[in-house]
C-alpha cells in the first residue's frame, strides 16, 4: 500500500479542479482544445477524483475552474457559463457530502456581473470561496476595476485562490491557438514558465496597488508555493525607494503581505522553493494541494512522497500543511 494512502491520513487538497462535460464542450467551441499550449484538455470525472482522492488519503478537496476560465470574450455567455459550473460544483458538493468543496467562478472582467455571481455563489450555494485568474482579459488583480467585488469579498471575509492563466499578450494569449501566440513560451506550454511569472506578476500587482490594505479581510491563496515570490521578495522591496516619486507615499510592503497570505504546495516546491517560501511565509498559512487532473494521478502521488519524505518540514508542520492549516481556514471542515 502507498505511504500516501490510509484512514489517519486526512487530507485537505485546496488546489484540484474539476472538469464537466459541458465545460469540456465550451472550451472546444472556442477553439481552446489546448489551452495555455498544453497537449489536451484531461480527462475528469467525479469517480476518477475520488479514486484519486482515496489514492492521496484526501479527505476533503475543494474544485475549481482552472485556465482559462470562462469568459471567452462575451460577457453575458461568461455570467452564463459561470453560473452553470458553481452550480455544478455545488451540486457535486451536496453529492458527495464531507469529500468535495469548491470556489466559484466568475464572469470577470465583467465587474458588475462578477459581484452578482459571487454574491450568489457564496450566498445561495454555499461556495467555500471564489477563484481569481492572474488577469481576465489583460486586467491583472491590482486594478481598480476589480474594487467592487474586492469590496463584497472583503465583507464576507471570503477565501480568494488565485490560478494562473496565460499572459494577455498578442504573442500568448488563449485567444490564439497558432504556433506564434506561444512565443514568449518559446514553444513550451505555458504551465512550464509562463504560469509562475503570471502568478509573480498579479500577486506584485495586487500587494503594491494596495489592494490586500483596503480589504484585509480577504484570506488569499497563492498557488504553486509562491511562484518566484519566495526568491524576488527582496529585490522588489529594494527598488521599491528607487521607483517612488519625492514625497509620495511608499508601496505596501511584498514581506509584510507574504506573511498575511496563504500559499498551497501544488506542483514541485521540493526542495528548493519550499526552503525558500517557509523564508517569507507564516507556516501556519501553507497548504497541501495536488493540482488534479492537470497532475495526472500518479504524478500526483510521487509529488506527495516527496512532501512526505522531505526533512525540510517536520511531523508537527506536515501535518499542519496536510490538513490542519487548512481546517482553520475552512471553520466547516472540523463541524
Amino acid at each position: 500500500m502507498s505511504q500516501n494512502r490510509g484512514p489517519s491520513l486526512k487530507r485537505i487538497d485546496v488546489h484540484c479542479h474539476f472538469i464537466p462535460n459541458f465545460y469540456r464542450v465550451e472550451l472546444e467551441a472556442h477553439g481552446l482544445h489546448r489551452p495555455d499550449g498544453i497537449a489536451s484538455i484531461p480527462r475528469w470525472s467525479a469517480a476518477d477524483a475520488l479514486a484519486t482522492m482515496d489514492l492521496l488519503g484526501v479527505e476533503t478537496a475543494f474544485l475549481s475552474i482552472s485556465s482559462p476560465g470562462v469568459h471567452f470574450g462575451e460577457d453575458m455567455a461568461a455570467r452564463a457559463l459561470a453560473r452553470r459550473v458553481n452550480e455544478e460544483g455545488a451540486r457535486l458538493t451536496e453529492l458527495h457530502k464531507g469529500r468535495f468543496g469548491f470556489f466559484a467562478s466568475t464572469p470577470l472582467p465583467d465587474s458588475e456581473g462578477a459581484v452578482v455571481e459571487a454574491r450568489y455563489a457564496l450566498d445561495e450555494l454555499g461556495a467555500d470561496g471564489v477563484i481569481l485568474e492572474t488577469n481576465f482579459r489583460g486586467v491583472y488583480l491590482g486594478n481598480e476595476s476589480l474594487d467592487p467585488l474586492y469590496k463584497e469579498l472583503n465583507a464576507r471575509r471570503a477565501v480568494v485562490f488565485i490560478h494562473p492563466t496565460s499572459p494577455h499578450c498578442p504573442c500568448c494569449s488563449n485567444d490564439r491557438q497558432d504556433e506564434a501566440a506561444n512565443s514568449v513560451a518559446l514553444g513550451y506550454p505555458r504551465p512550464m514558465l509562463e504560469f509562475i511569472f503570471e502568478t509573480t506578476r498579479t500577486v506584485t500587482n495586487m500587494v503594491l496597488s494596495g489592494v490586500l490594505e483596503r480589504y484585509p479581510n480577504m484570506k488569499v491563496v497563492v498557488p504553486h508555493a509562491g511562484a518566484a515570490l519566495p526568491v524576488l521578495a527582496g529585490r522588489v522591496e529594494l527598488l521599491l525607494p528607487m521607483l517612488t516619486p519625492p514625497g509620495a507615499a511608499r508601496p505596501p510592503s511584498l514581506r509584510t503581505a507574504l506573511k498575511k497570505m496563504h500559499f498551497d504546495l501544488a506542483g514541485t516546491p521540493v526542495p528548493e522553493l519550499l526552503g525558500a517560501l517557509l523564508h517569507v511565509a507564516d507556516p501556519e498559512r501553507i497548504h497541501y494541494g495536488s493540482d488534479f487532473p492537470f497532475t495526472p494521478a500518479h504524478v500526483c502521488e510521487a509529488l506527495l512522497s516527496q512532501l512526505n519524505e522531505t526533512p525540510i518540514l517536520n511531523e508537527e508542520l506536515k501535518q499542519r500543511v496536510m490538513s490542519g492549516n487548512a481546517r482553520r481556514l475552512f471553520p466547516r471542515l472540523s463541524q
